[in-house]
């Protein structure tokens, strides 16, 4: 069964992340699950759903982002993917930055130290210099920029 680490994280768009998590389940994948604190606030203000709420869907394992002990921050163990949806503008910079203080950052850098699959999905803009550098450097180590392009 495929895995993969999700995390949602307090960039506006969170109805992405919960639609992501919601089709990884259908198709049968395991998902470690991580919100943070502003992801909780936009996940209540924009979908009227918590954390807690995402976590009952099936094949969901909600994990806390202060605790560096989870799974998702060892590299030693597997996933198919690590996906930040959305990912904020100050989330893609503390990555680009080598900064690993919470369980998103963390799980995003074992990604990279161990050349796996990691695809941010930034959905604020217009993007701010500091944020399209972080963007770019972070795609030349090989990690997915996937900006979030509703249909409206």
């Amino acid at each position: 069964m495929p895995s993969a680490v999700v995390a949602v994280t307090g960039a506006s768009g969170a109805r992405y992340g919960v639609r992501l998590i919601e089709e990884l389940s259908k198709a049968g994948w395991e998902i470690d699950l991580i919100v943070s604190k502003a992801g909780n606030i936009n996940l209540q203000l924009e979908c009227e759903i918590s954390s807690k709420d995402l976590a009952k869907i099936p094949g969901v394992s909600l994990h806390k982002n202060a605790n560096l002990a989870a799974r998702p921050a060892s590299g030693s163990a597997l996933y198919d993917a690590y996906v930040i949806c959305p990912a904020s503008g100050t989330t893609i910079g503390k990555i680009g930055a080598g900064i690993s203080d919470n369980l998103s950052t963390r799980s995003a850098l074992v990604a990279i130290k161990e050349r796996r699959k990691l695809i941010l999905v930034p959905r604020e803009t217009p993007a701010p210099t500091p944020h399209l550098e972080a963007m770019a450097k972070l795609s030349s180590w090989g990690v997915v920029i996937l900006p979030a392009n509703p249909g409206f």
